[in-house]
């Protein structure tokens, strides 16, 4: 029963964005306005973008990407909405099917922003099996996080005041993590180079699923 939940739940999100596909687009505008800004600063100028300020750009451009995506994933919904959740479903299969859907929603985003980052700004990643997999964990740390802390900020009035205040702190060590993976897989090194990293990422994107499955069912109820 709680698998059908799930489901119904995935489906209605998807449709939800298919539906309102001035959400999606608004954050590919953003993606691409961005990259090109990036690319006004440094080619109109002549300037060589070193490998390091081209890392920095793209995290700081997936950062702010999260924040847009997943901030909508609670604050759209109405409270008739979400006390027709509550009479249907439990709150962990509500908080797993939000989180579902904005790790996938992540994971386009990123690659639609590493391709699009690449064309523009060039390409200077020499391990590109490395970097992917750091962005596919770096997607997933930045939706879980994200989708509880929307959680937590739909429930108060100034809710995109208070997302930004809950959600940044969080994500700095994930920020620093995947920039350092990032920067291993730009100087070519291997995978074993960024072994601890990476546990550490996969670590804390455990620890947030089990802590945010813990916690919001005391949120739902509230």
């Amino acid at each position: 029963m709680q698998f059908q939940h799930l489901k119904a739940l995935l489906q209605k999100e998807f449709i939800m964005e298919w539906r309102q596909k001035f959400a999606i687009n608004g954050i590919l505008l953003y993606v691409a306005s961005t990259v090109f800004v990036c690319y006004l600063s440094f080619f109109t100028q002549n300037a060589k973008v070193e490998p390091e300020t081209w890392n920095a750009l793209f995290w700081i451009i997936m950062l702010f990407t999260a924040t847009n995506a997943v901030a909508k994933s609670f604050m759209q919904e109405s409270e008739g909405r979400m006390l027709y959740y509550y009479s249907i479903a439990s709150p962990v299969t509500v908080l797993l099917s939000k989180i579902i859907y904005n790790t996938f929603l992540m994971l386009a985003l990123g690659l639609i922003a590493y391709s699009f980052y690449s064309v523009v700004m060039g390409n200077p990643v020499l391990n590109h099996s490395l970097f992917l997999l750091n962005l596919f964990i770096g997607a997933i740390g930045f939706s879980v996080t994200l989708t509880m802390v929307s959680s937590i900020a739909s429930k108060a009035r100034n809710s995109g005041t208070l997302m930004a205040i809950l959600g940044f702190p969080v994500m700095i060590p994930i920020l620093l993590m995947t920039m350092k993976v990032s920067s291993n897989a730009l100087e070519g090194l291997s995978i074993d180079s960024s072994i601890n990293e990476i546990i550490a990422l996969s670590s804390i994107n455990v620890i947030v699923v089990v802590v945010s499955l813990l916690l919001f069912p005391y949120l739902w109820r509230s």
